[in-house]
């Protein structure tokens, strides 16, 4: 059976867990969940680092000694998983006697190899960070992570020989084009590589100046640097060397960490399992950070989010789907709670919300909740099941090498055709038709799809997967499910099977308004030009409280030149937060540019490929830089905006009248 191992870095307990450290586990629990569904042995360990400078001056700050201080801070850590959905195999304390003991033994081997040996060096040491810099490495004097100026120190110590392995290392590297991944990361350790000798890795501290750590196994006067003691967790947890677990899983490893912890994991880690005989980890992938208005969040900016305060307003599922869609992996990613909710509504109330409601509804009015035969499929038919089978395999390819956003973006390239396919196979119709063969054959496609969308989304969504799956009469058992064979397979979905006669699993919502979601006040009779563009979606004429609406003549209403068309292109606006630039073909040459202030309700993959009612003889203005060729109608509602849009599909350029 082919074997999958994930860790997440284990984190630093000076603080509360918060954001970084909850995408990270849902990120190692969804690849867990997702190579289980492949048939993989998996094993996911997660925990905490407990040793070094800074523990000691938090212990210290709260009054408490460095041992009680760790316990609870570890204890928050290890309370949170479960409300994040995530089930780990294990979780590690460095403070582990077990943990230590690996420790020691790596020590002592890597010492009677000759490659660790007693010096003195002199070095800017940054407390934050726990470790010594070099000149070129320092900012302006500063250290690069926290922007203070480091300390100088000089004392003696113990050195690795990590200099030896610099060569070794560049080369497995060039030979291993997936050993770090994203490329951008395998380039930057490259260039670290490259950019000079790599100097031997300073890995004690004196007793004199810090005592909280593990005892160097050769010298009692001195205690193991922290990052020599914390990446070793990865083969304590399993044993080494001769437990069954390290036998099992070791070296098919994927380690997850955030960017700043690079070059540890990048450089240090593998030259170390090199120096003690060891083969490397399997990959290492790295992501960007969580950015708050664009700064990277902190304690001191008081920018930090709490992800339980999220999960208790928006629900888990859409938290973990907003993590997994929202970050490019490997890049930064803004979080802000009008993103969330823009894509809670977009994404799950009105594609897959929608999709299961009605067509739940239609199996309850059509069929008595009870799923349709199949009767032959028609070219539409075929062309579902087609994309289906594109959308299933581009899912798990790309799941597979840590692309989550574009994965999920494959899957909801199916819902959002399968929300097309109702509203052109028009069940309604069929049903007035009579025509029971050709309605079930359509309904059972939509079930059918509908389970295999459900069944993907278990790795990022298993509470609501397991909801979705349950209308639909069905369970997930990991053991048994294939998840690469489902692109293959069709007819999962028994005929005779009951169905739930509704779903409002994802209804949508509406989000506080705050100091930052909420428009400025316009000062008398002076409009905000930075809110104009917001209105271009809303109704041209909004009367006041108890006013009515002025009375037109016909003469007035022919002026209106409404017509629809279908979105081929949206994209955020450059310079502006809630405007897209959206083009719509309405059936003239070329497609029109609108500017429309919808980007608070609707994603761009939301709109993509949808029909739309525009105003198209809107005099041209231009917004924010853009010309902007007509006017995009919406209406508004308690839970947000919806779009206006016909009874059914029309021809682009098709004129209300």
């Amino acid at each position: 059976m082919d074997r999958f191992y994930i860790t997440t870095p284990i984190y630093y307990v000076n603080a509360k867990p918060h954001l970084g450290h909850a995408y990270t586990t849902i990120v190692a629990d969804s690849l867990r969940r997702f190579h289980r569904l492949l048939g993989k042995d998996t094993y996911f360990l997660t925990g905490t680092d407990e040793h070094g400078d800074k523990i000691v001056q938090a212990a210290e700050k709260a009054g408490c000694s460095p041992q009680e201080f760790v316990d609870g801070v570890s204890t928050q850590f290890r309370d949170l998983w479960p409300h994040l959905g995530v089930e780990y195999d294990q979780f590690i304390r460095t403070t582990d006697a077990e943990h230590k003991k690996c420790v020691q033994d790596v020590l002592q081997k890597v010492y009677d190899s000759g490659d660790i040996y007693f010096g003195e060096y002199g070095g800017h040491y940054c407390y934050g960070c726990e470790r010594f810099y070099t000149e070129k490495e320092l900012e302006n004097g500063l250290c690069p992570q926290h922007q203070v100026k480091p300390e100088y120190i000089s004392e003696k110590n113990y050195f690795f020989r990590m200099s030896k392995y610099q060569g070794w290392l560049r080369q497995y590297i060039l030979d291993n084009p997936d050993f770090i991944r994203p490329e951008r990361y395998r380039s930057e350790v490259l260039g670290i590589l490259d950019s000079g000798a790599l100097e031997d890795l300073c890995i004690s501290r004196p007793k004199s100046r810090l005592t909280w750590g593990i005892e160097l196994p050769f010298d009692k006067d001195y205690v193991c640097y922290v990052w020599f003691d914390a990446l070793i967790n990865y083969i304590s947890a399993l044993g080494w060397p001769d437990g069954e677990k390290f036998g099992r899983f070791w070296p098919g490893v994927q380690h997850l960490v955030a960017k700043d912890i690079l070059k540890p994991h990048a450089v240090f880690w593998p030259t170390m399992l090199k120096a003690a005989g060891l083969e490397p980890y399997n990959n290492l992938n790295v992501h960007g950070y969580w950015l708050v208005r664009d700064t990277k969040m902190s304690k001191s900016l008081g920018n930090v989010v709490d992800p339980l305060s999220m999960i208790d307003k928006y629900g888990l599922s859409a938290f973990r789907y907003f993590l997994l869609r929202e970050m490019h992996f490997g890049s930064d990613a803004s979080f802000s709670e009008d993103a969330l909710v823009a894509r809670l509504n977009a994404d799950l109330a009105n594609d897959l919300g929608n999709l299961f409601s009605r067509v739940l509804s239609m199996t309850a009015k059509y069929f008595g909740g009870v799923v349709p035969a199949q009767g032959p499929l028609t070219e539409e038919d075929e062309a579902i099941r087609t994309l289906a089978e594109e959308a299933q395999r581009n899912y798990v390819r790309l799941f597979e090498r840590v692309r989550f956003s574009n994965a999920l973006e494959s899957l909801w390239e199916l819902v959002r055709a399968l929300n097309r396919y109702v509203d052109h196979a028009a069940p309604w119709t069929l049903f007035k038709q009579g025509d029971t063969e050709r309605l079930g054959t359509v309904m059972y496609v939509m079930l059918e799809c509908m389970r295999k969308v459900a069944v993907h989304l278990w790795p990022v969504m298993p509470e609501a997967s397991t909801v979705l799956l349950g209308q639909l009469g069905q369970t997930l058992d990991p053991a048994t499910v294939q998840l690469a064979d489902e692109a293959d397979h069709w007819g999962g979905l028994a005929a005779g099977t009951t169905v739930a006669a509704s779903s409002n699993l994802f209804p949508r919502v509406e989000l506080e308004k705050t100091e930052e979601s909420r428009p400025a006040k316009a000062e008398g009779k002076k409009k905000d030009k930075a809110a104009a563009p917001a209105q271009a979606a809303a109704p041209a004429v909004t009367p006041a409280a108890g006013d009515e609406p002025a009375t037109i003549e016909f003469v007035d209403f022919q002026k209106l030149d409404i017509r629809f068309g279908t979105v081929v292109v949206v994209e955020r606006h450059p310079n502006a937060d809630k405007l897209l630039r959206v083009e719509v073909d309405l059936g003239e040459a070329a497609p029109r540019q609108i500017v429309a202030g919808l980007a608070e309700y609707f994603t761009p993959d939301f709109l993509l490929g949808r029909q739309v009612a525009v105003v198209a003889n809107l005099a041209p203005r231009k917004l924010r830089g853009l010309e902007s060729q007509g006017m995009i109608l919406a209406v508004r509602t308690e839970s947000g905006m919806q779009l206006v849009a016909a009874s059914g599909p029309v021809a682009n350029g098709a004129k209300v009248s």
